[in-house]
């Protein structure tokens, strides 16, 4: 709706504000007359006319959007919803134009087309939910003071745009995969948007490895979801998951899709990151995985994406290949970074490197370290129990 919305109002706040109005008209239309057959058409066309009747009211639509042709009124009677997909992609477009800076591209369209909150924003980048907040804001302002169009650019453009577009469908899936905040563990809504959006842009753009690659991940990830918490919705860890469980033809299509990625030779962050999760999707079991390996890939992603993130996910497998001990020295080492202060994983993995190594003291102080910063109640119940079994002195 709000992509719709905003190719017609040119301005994302009129947009936001007509799709605010047209849930409030459906309340009292659909308690007066019923809901109708086409409920998301009915929204759709009611806050793009709310739209319009704004921007005639001003008397400046065709200065404010020289190039958008003002649609027939029989459009907004019975909205094609099949179009829906199309203006989400041009307002993912237009969201990571490069006027923008990157940070800003990637927060804007995960608000606006996404429906990620800024607070789960915020944990993504790691950073405090009013900086998130004011880039979201600058960044309107920019693209309406900029009059930048409401359209998919021309193929020559889209290269320019890949990246930041990657970036914003890739977090989309680490934030439906494991929530940052709210009672359930994964949030399907988002993996399952993400998942459409990446298989929109192989088909736009086929011929781009990083696109492979990115789709390539999200399959694979989402191979384990039914998995990743029992019956009574409690997370398991990677190791305690049911294998046999797995989506394999989801595995399959996942692992051709890393193949064709590393044949062009033009290997990137996501390509890599599939790999990955392609070793652990072939793994038998958790001990039997190719850790030496995975290693070997992480330092290769260290390399074109040095994220401190990154790096603490190596130190975790480092652990299964050199032991908890040399382990637990890099994480210490990462502790100094300020970017993971407020990242919940950090004292977790050292809570667990350390009840590895028997120190249940110094393993109790880190899970309390992470439960103080973590905000989805799956992981909390998961940490809280893993801090209560421990036998400390």
């Amino acid at each position: 709706m709000l992509a719709a919305t905003a190719r017609v109002a040119g301005d994302f706040d009129l947009a936001e504000e007509c799709v605010q109005e047209a849930y409030v008209a459906a309340l009292g239309a659909w308690a007066r007359d019923g809901v109708p057959d086409r409920p998301g058409a009915w929204l759709t066309a009611t806050a793009r006319r709310k739209a319009l009747d704004v921007l005639r009211r001003r008397q400046v639509l065709r200065a404010k959007l020289p190039l958008l042709l003002e649609p027939d009124e029989t459009e907004f009677e019975m909205p094609d919803e099949v179009a829906v997909p199309d203006d989400r992609l041009r307002l993912i477009f237009t969201c990571c134009h490069p006027a923008l800076a990157r940070d800003a591209q990637v927060a804007l369209t995960l608000r606006l087309v996404c429906g990620v909150s800024t607070g789960d924003i915020a944990r993504a980048f790691l950073v405090s939910e009013p900086t998130m907040a004011a880039r979201v804001t600058r960044a309107k302002k920019k693209i309406a003071a900029a009059r930048i169009p409401y359209r998919v650019p021309e193929s020559a453009e889209l290269p320019e745009r890949l990246d930041a577009v990657l970036t914003v469908v890739h977090l989309l899936l680490t934030t439906g995969h494991t929530a940052p905040s709210g009672t359930d563990l994964v949030r399907a809504d988002l993996v399952d948007r993400a998942l459409h959006l990446a298989r929109m842009l192989l088909a736009l753009m086929p011929d781009e490895p990083e696109v492979r690659g990115l789709l390539a991940l999200l399959l694979l990830t989402n191979a384990r979801r039914a998995t990743r918490t029992d019956s009574q919705g409690r997370l398991l860890r990677l190791e305690d998951q049911d294998r046999s469980a797995w989506d394999r033809a989801t595995i399959d299509e996942g692992r051709r899709l890393v193949v064709e990625a590393f044949r062009t030779g033009r290997v990137g962050r996501y390509a890599l990151q599939a790999a990955i999760a392609s070793l652990h999707a072939l793994a038998p079991s958790y001990d039997a995985t190719d850790w030496p390996q995975i290693v070997r890939l992480y330092d290769a992603l260290l390399g074109c994406w040095p994220s401190p993130v990154v790096a603490l996910n190596r130190a975790v497998a480092v652990s299964m290949v050199d032991g908890p001990e040399a382990a637990l020295t890099e994480v210490d080492t990462l502790a100094q970074d300020p970017r993971l202060a407020g990242y919940h994983y950090l004292p977790a993995i050292r809570a667990d490197l350390l009840r590895r190594l028997d120190r249940p003291a110094e393993a109790a102080e880190a899970y309390r370290a992470a439960l103080a910063l973590v905000d989805n109640d799956a992981e909390r119940t998961h940490l809280t129990t893993r801090l209560a079994t421990l036998s400390t002195p």
